[in-house]
């Protein structure tokens, strides 16, 4: 492993589970040429010794031991076997020193409760799969946990929900890292959305016709690729057959927000890839991704990524000239 490089460390453990992991080793331990960036070193330590047994009978082999956590840039726990299951003491000293250090700490579903147990999540805004959300919650009452939220970011620590979300939450870190348009493309290759804001709802309240989603889909499709537009209730009832009552339902349902919400966040998005390029000026940005004025391009990216539009450009261009 190279010293320079961003290192993300796994844990593995007794009880895998598999598909937080695969999500994990996809993103991460992939060799990304066409990327055009100094991609991550990708390590998996074992928690405990022993043989490790992941669901549906797999054997994993992981070839460190807890030691090369006091490395790691930042480390990814993908689920714990039992939510009621007391994380070994040896390893959770291991998170608070990670996290002392300034080590970026990461959760998929039920791996959320040994951050609970390490403490490191006290006073602060977490998520996992609803299933756990009221045991996490009244457990550790210190913790303020969004139960309806796909992932929830809070600086070093950033947790997500089960299974899918988990992987919302992972190229949401490479967005972080490298950019929206990094991330698009990795989220390509994967043939996944390139982004769903982790304030989304985890699953759909009641489920829509087949005709309502067609519907739906076609007219956020047409949204993103029409940014610039005027838009409003209305007019996107208009275009998707609807009642702007229905709507509003709908969006509620597949989203977790109205349309008028959904559609701010989308063009924030938009506008973090335009950033991107240091050759734009902030007036055409705001144009371009459907804003019409600087002050109202603030305003929501404020709102949205709690930062403004310079210090995003700003930080992406430090992370491009360090990776390139």
């Amino acid at each position: 492993m190279s010293a320079k490089k961003h290192l993300v460390v796994a844990l593995a453990y007794d009880g895998l589970c598999t598909f937080e992991f695969g999500c994990t080793v996809e993103l991460f331990a992939l060799d990304r040429p066409e990327l055009g960036v100094d991609w991550y070193d990708f390590a998996v330590c074992a928690v405990e010794q022993g043989p490790i047994r992941a669901a549906g009978g797999i054997m994993v082999h992981a070839p460190y031991d807890p030691s090369l956590l006091e490395r790691a840039d930042t480390i990814v726990i993908p689920g714990w076997r039992d939510a009621d299951e007391e994380p070994p003491e040896a390893l959770l000293e291991q998170i608070r020193a990670a996290h002392a250090r300034g080590a970026r700490l990461c959760t998929i579903c039920s791996g959320v409760f040994i951050l609970a147990a390490a403490g490191v999540l006290d006073g602060r805004r977490a998520t996992t799969h609803w299933r756990y959300a009221e045991r996490l919650a009244r457990r550790y009452p210190r913790i303020r946990v969004l139960a309806d939220d796909l992932y929830v970011d809070e600086g070093q620590i950033i947790t997500s929900a089960g299974s899918a979300a988990g992987l919302d939450m992972l190229l949401h870190l490479v967005r972080r890292d490298y950019g929206a348009r990094v991330g698009n493309m990795v989220a390509q290759r994967l043939v996944v959305a390139p982004h769903r804001e982790g304030g989304q709802a985890q699953f759909l309240p009641r489920p829509m016709a087949h005709d309502e989603q067609g519907r739906l889909s076609r007219l956020m499709d047409w949204l993103r690729s029409h940014p610039a537009e005027p838009h409003t209730v209305a007019s996107m009832a208009e275009r998707a057959a609807m009642s702007p009552r229905t709507l509003q339902r709908q969006f509620q349902d597949a989203t977790g927000m109205g349309p008028v919400e959904w559609l701010a966040r989308e063009r924030v998005a938009i506008a973090k890839d335009l950033l991107e390029s240091p050759d734009i000026a902030l007036a055409q940005v705001a144009e371009r991704a459907g804003f019409g004025s600087e002050e109202s391009l603030r305003h929501h990216f404020r709102r949205v990524a709690s930062t403004t539009p310079g210090a995003y450009r700003r930080a992406f261009l430090v992370t491009a000239n360090r990776a390139a």
